[in-house]
């Protein structure tokens, strides 16, 4: 049976994880030219703002191949860096994402965008320990976003820190008052624990908030449809799906509902998804 179509709100590495951070950027070497001598300089043509600018309009590969090179043409162009991290993780090349970033920090060690790339990029390969200490210091680098908060939750969270994880989004929504991802955060967190009525809750207040997209009320759909509200749920479902796969999901559903509970009495997300 198909799995429940999911994105996860979360919010998404190299060898040696922590192996950016506090490095400098080396030093150019200089080189004494007599007069007489004629260099033999490499140009090296950068794209325009307008190159640029269409590039970020490509799909997802044709941007990668463009940022790439550019990226290879100048390794502290930290523009290209970023949008080459960023095209990697939409293809789920999390790993080659994080290299991206992690070169990015070679040169930028507290670049605040950069850092949060990187722990994207860990938390997509299910590497969230490793994603703590780049997203710790990015929200020591801004500490008035709460992007960084929000995702070091999620890294908690999945490396069974709870209360930490319910720290981390308090920070943000404090920030960021009922902001939908951070209260999907919470909310799944919750339902991961068997808490379906409070992760309703949450879910239900984020999805009347601006800016709540699909991943909100996909993961209300989920959450509906785990406590047996499929009509609810089907509803939900049917806005963002095309009629297969929501007629698979249903099935997913009700195929679900008919096995026991678990041992503690609660039907828990971590208790569905492997169907």
């Amino acid at each position: 049976m198909t799995r429940f179509f999911l994105i996860a709100a979360a919010l998404l590495t190299v060898a040696g994880p922590a192996a950016a951070w506090g490095k400098k950027a080396p030093e150019t070497e200089k080189t004494e030219v007599k007069a007489t001598e004629k260099p033999v300089a490499k140009v090296v043509q950068k794209a325009t703002a307008q190159e640029r600018a269409a590039a970020l309009r490509l799909e997802p590969l044709a941007r990668a191949a463009f940022f790439n090179r550019e990226f290879d043409r100048d390794p502290t162009d930290v523009e290209a860096g970023l949008a080459l991290s960023e095209s990697l993780r939409t293809l789920g090349q999390y790993k080659e994402a994080g290299e991206a970033a992690q070169r990015v920090l070679m040169f930028a060690p507290n670049h605040y965008e950069a850092l949060l790339a990187a722990g994207k990029s860990f938390i997509g390969q299910n590497n969230a320990f490793y994603a703590i200490e780049p997203l710790k210091h990015a929200t020591e680098v801004n500490a008035r976003d709460w992007r960084a908060f929000s995702l070091l939750g999620v890294a908690y969270d999945q490396t069974k820190r709870g209360d930490d994880a319910q720290q981390m989004w308090d920070k943000a929504l404090a920030l960021s008052p009922e902001n939908p991802a951070v209260l999907t955060n919470k909310a799944m967190s919750l339902a991961a624990n068997g808490d379906l009525d409070g992760a309703e809750t949450l879910l239900r207040r984020a999805s009347t908030r601006p800016g709540a997209d699909i991943r909100v009320r996909q993961n209300l759909a989920l959450v509906l449809g785990m406590q047996g509200k499929l009509p609810e749920a089907e509803k939900l479902l049917r806005q963002d799906l095309p009629p297969e796969l929501v007629d698979q999901n249903l099935a997913w559903f009700q195929a679900q509902l008919k096995t026991p509970v678990t041992q503690t009495g609660d039907r828990s997300w971590n208790s569905l998804k492997g169907g």
